[in-house]
């Protein structure tokens, strides 16, 4: 039986050894094929794991937010892939950072593996949401991850105020993300919508040099913000 294995890539520069499993090369170093979201920085990323094998014998479907949902048939299909032949073999599935089909597309081809009867392996890497929420101190019982918030700032407001009201009345921790280029823009939110006693998370760049994990009330935030302008960032809100 063929196998679908998820593969954790890097968060950032940071050495493939350092954050992976010592015989993660060897789960991977037979594959010549991947659904991967970027087809250079997937390239970038397993040569960085030690990849060997030349490019030109490997196999590369881009799977990215553009791509339709089930629509991985017709994703083969137009880049001319006999997608019989491909599942007689093993494949990856490379995200652009951290765990493959978490907030990503990726998970299209988990689905189209399991309706085509492959085994579906996930390996161990790097996940941002996960070790935000572990260096948080707030609830690991009871969280809910949300994904990207609406990016109208009176859109995003309003659903800031919806996660703060939830977390306050259940105590779930919430979890979300948004685009380097508008982290700023989430967290002058955030400090503008939610309580002084609520606490809010931020944590940047995980894994990198300037890692930044800070977790204070929103009235100290205020007092001292952070500058993550233009940076990776994972947002925890708490009661």
């Amino acid at each position: 039986m063929a196998t679908l294995y998820l593969l954790p890539s890097c968060l950032g520069d940071t050495p493939a050894s350092a954050v992976l499993p010592a015989d993660y090369l060897s789960r991977i170093e037979h594959l010549r094929a991947f659904f991967v979201e970027d087809l250079r920085s997937a390239r970038r990323f397993l040569r960085k794991a030690g990849f060997n094998a030349p490019f030109e014998e490997v196999c590369f479907i881009e799977l990215n937010e553009h791509t339709k949902e089930n629509s991985i048939e017709s994703l083969l299909q137009h880049q001319q892939i006999d997608s019989q032949q491909l599942l007689k073999q093993d494949i990856g599935v490379i995200s652009e950072a951290g765990l493959p089909c978490v907030a990503d597309p990726g998970s299209m081809a988990v689905e189209w593996a399991h309706q085509n009867g492959m085994k579906v392996t996930p390996l161990s890497g790097p996940s941002s949401l996960f070790m935000a929420l572990m260096a948080s101190g707030f609830n690991g019982q009871n969280f809910c991850f949300c994904g990207y918030l609406p990016a109208e700032t009176g859109e995003r407001k309003t659903r800031l105020a919806q996660l703060e009201t939830t977390a306050r009345k259940t105590g779930q921790t919430q979890i979300f993300i948004e685009t380097p280029y508008r982290s700023r823009q989430m967290l002058e939110s955030i400090l503008s919508v939610c309580h002084p006693e609520t606490r809010l998370c931020v944590a940047c760049n995980i894994t990198l040099p300037d890692e930044l994990i800070v977790s204070r009330s929103i009235a100290q935030w205020r007092k001292n913000p952070a500058d993550i302008n233009k940076k990776n960032t994972v947002f925890l809100i708490s009661a």
